[in-house]
């Protein structure tokens, strides 16, 4: 293989893959360099001239011409004055030898070695390439075609040809996709596992509900809407304080959109995900009554010491606060940072009723505090549940739900 077949070969690949011109000819000289090196022991007193665009290359050995019995004689940047007029007859003492090097001298190993090298240079450089730029892309959104669904994880292209992660654990547990569908994630990290980059993508993390946010919210785009918190459920549930520093501006209206226009864009990304957007304040009391919407608080007592937050609200108020699942209660102990316990407010006909705190000396402590937990704090809010609704509602067992229905019972009874 000639030098005008290795370098246009080469730059073809080069380009292919998006390499500059002046990253090219670094990495062609680079490879001649070493190939120098190997044959010359230094390649200091060598000139590399590469045209790739023609895919001409010169090397040039550089050498001072010395008397033949000088004692520099042997030094890599000297010749013989014999040795020098045998490449042109009047060369004289102290003048500099250009002679040429074709690469055929350096041996067809080397040369399909030095072949293997820069194609090896080209995609170590099409992987930093990748890393850096992903890297600068975390948590922003991207669009991506889904091209390999694995059990757990899908792979996608970008418009580069460049292969993505969704992991099962990033994905909105309703996501369905095809091969061929579009998908809208951010980046959410990127890997380097054995020296390969590993771009991860993610649907579930607060920051993707962020950017789809800006997106559709002018006013949160230009900073005119801030957002101070999200935190989800991933395809059940999410809560988004927000804030506005021009009283002009409604921000939970902004965000909403006219007749929910901008925020069921967000919802429909999200496989109908709900979203409470919700007016931040400063007033911790305030801030929980909004946080549990759309349940309607009676009152608040807050313990400062412990990080907790007892809420009471009417009968008909305890589902709502609680939320499907328990995760509107969730997200809204998250949302404000305290640990919240709902608990009912009895009514006159419920006064008969008995707090569960009088059973503590019959049921584990951490067992009361699971069902209060659950906005049941009185034994007759427990027993007007069936079984399953307590097994769905809590973390119990099942012979310990019947133990607790034997107790409470046993006092009615009385």
């Amino acid at each position: 293989m000639d030098a005008k077949i290795l370098i246009e070969s080469f730059a073809e690949f080069a380009r292919s893959k998006n390499v500059d011109r002046p990253t090219m000819i670094r990495i062609l000289e680079d490879v001649f360099r070493a190939m120098i090196r190997k044959k010359f022991e230094t390649d200091e007193n060598f000139d590399v001239t590469i045209n790739a665009d023609q895919g001409d290359l010169e090397i040039f050995r550089i050498r001072e011409i010395v008397d033949d019995n000088s004692e520099d004689i042997w030094d890599f940047d000297k010749i013989s004055l014999t040795d020098a007029q045998k490449i042109e007859p009047d060369f004289e003492i102290g003048e500099e030898v250009y002679e040429k090097i074709e690469l055929e001298e350096f041996g067809r190993r080397a040369v399909q070695m030095a072949r293997q090298t820069l194609i090896q240079r080209i995609k170590d450089l099409e992987k930093d390439i990748l890393y850096n730029k992903y890297e600068e892309q975390v948590g922003e959104i991207i669009s991506a075609e889904v091209y390999q669904i694995l059990s757990r994880e899908i792979l996608l292209i970008d418009s580069e040809g460049n292969e993505l992660v969704l992991p099962k654990g990033e994905q909105i547990p309703k996501d369905r996709f095809r091969k061929g569908d579009t998908v809208k994630a951010i980046v959410h990290r990127v890997d380097m596992i054995n020296g390969n980059p590993k771009v991860i993508l993610s649907r579930t993390s607060p920051v993707f509900l962020e950017r789809l946010f800006e997106n559709e919210v002018p006013e949160v785009y230009d900073g005119l809407i801030t957002i101070i918190k999200i935190v989800r459920e991933p395809g059940e549930r999410a809560k988004v304080a927000v804030e506005s520093y021009d009283d002009r501006i409604d921000p939970v209206g902004a965000c909403v959109g006219m007749k929910g226009s901008r925020i069921h864009a967000v919802v429909r990304e999200l496989q109908n995900e709900n979203i409470d957007v919700i007016n931040y304040t400063e007033n911790l009391e305030l801030y929980v009554s909004r946080a549990l919407s759309p349940a309607k608080v009676s009152s608040i007592s807050v313990n400062a010491d412990t990080k907790r937050i007892s809420v009471f609200l009417k009968p008909d108020q305890v589902s709502l606060a609680i939320g499907k699942g328990g995760h509107n209660i969730k997200l809204a102990s998250r949302l404000v940072g305290y640990e919240i316990d709902v608990f009912r407010e009895l009514s006159e006909y419920e006064e008969e009723d008995v707090v569960l705190e009088e059973f503590s000396d019959e049921i584990d402590e951490w067992i009361i505090d699971e069902l209060k937990k659950t906005g049941l704090d009185t034994a007759k809010s427990v027993l007007a549940l069936t079984k399953e609704d307590l097994i769905r509602r809590t973390e119990l067992e099942e012979e310990t739900i019947d133990e607790i229905f034997r107790i409470l019972r046993t006092e009615f009874e009385q």
